[in-house]
């Protein structure tokens, strides 16, 4: 086939590799962990938060909660759950484009805002593709029995405090699923240049934070590529690389107890409507 395709083209001969065929899977096998007991959460406009594993888990408990499996690079399997992400902070931006908002300054008027004045659940269907994403927010607000919001920085600080509420939700099921508690959670695309979002997330589920790369993706394609080569040896090898390639922030948790205890309201106001 490769000859046709050569003789077709013009093209020389070259080598064909297959790499690991979906983008979350290249941007976890570029993620630079060196210990073996973590998890991940491939943040952009959707949230996949999981673990490695080296079998698959095919059970009643991980239907249940909604994980899937993946494979993943070197035979291991990604177990993992996806979630609405940063997507709802893009649509309220869009919507209030005549007040020509960029990023850093939505995420400065959430720190200003006061903290936990509501929650909202991230993958509620509402949320999908509303034509007004505010308005949808504030009528989940309302069906919950929550105070609506005017303020647009007091309206970004609830959905990232949300989010990272869900992220902390999702940590506890993979705690459950694995049997032993993630030592570190890795943080990996877009998402991660939300420092506050980085920051809310190590404070809900109480482990450290470390950033990977915002372009895990197109990174963990390249060293697959090189895996194939022979070039690196193993995905412990590419994860050195990368480790030792780029620069890396770790958030430590801050205020928990206040957090676990919002957690609980979270889930009482979003669960129960």
């Amino acid at each position: 086939m490769d000859g046709i395709v050569c003789k077709t083209t013009g093209l020389n001969k070259i080598p064909v590799i297959a790499v690991a065929t979906h983008d979350t899977n290249s941007a976890i096998a570029a993620i630079p962990a060196i210990e073996d007991n973590w998890a991940f959460i491939s943040s952009g406009t959707w949230s996949l938060m999981g673990f490695e594993s080296q079998t698959p888990i095919i059970n009643d408990k991980a239907f249940q909660l909604n994980f899937s499996n993946e494979g993943g690079v070197g035979h291991t399997f990604d177990i993992l759950k996806n979630h609405t992400g940063l997507w709802i902070l893009q649509q309220c931006r869009n919507a209030w484009k005549n007040k020509n908002y960029d990023y850093g300054t939505l995420v400065q008027m959430a720190e200003l805002a006061k903290p936990f004045k509501g929650y909202i659940d991230i993958d509620d269907m509402q949320f999908l593709n509303p034509s007004d994403i505010p308005e949808a927010i504030n009528n989940f607000l309302k069906t919950t029995n929550q105070n609506t919001l005017e303020d647009d920085g007091q309206m970004v600080r609830i959905i990232l405090e949300s989010l990272a509420l869900k992220y902390a939700e999702t940590f506890h099921q993979i705690t459950d699923l694995k049997g032993t508690q993630p030592e570190k959670l890795y943080l990996s695309g877009g998402g991660l240049n939300n420092e506050v979002l980085c920051q809310y997330t190590a404070n809900a589920t109480g482990v450290p934070v470390k950033t990977g790369l915002t372009e895990g993706s197109a990174a963990g394609n390249i060293m697959v590529q090189a895996l194939g080569k022979g070039t690196v040896k193993s995905l412990e090898g590419i994860r050195k690389i990368i480790a030792n390639s780029f620069e890396s922030k770790t958030y430590y948790p801050k205020q928990t107890e206040l957090w676990k205890e919002k957690a609980l309201e979270y889930s009482a106001k979003i669960y129960h409507k």
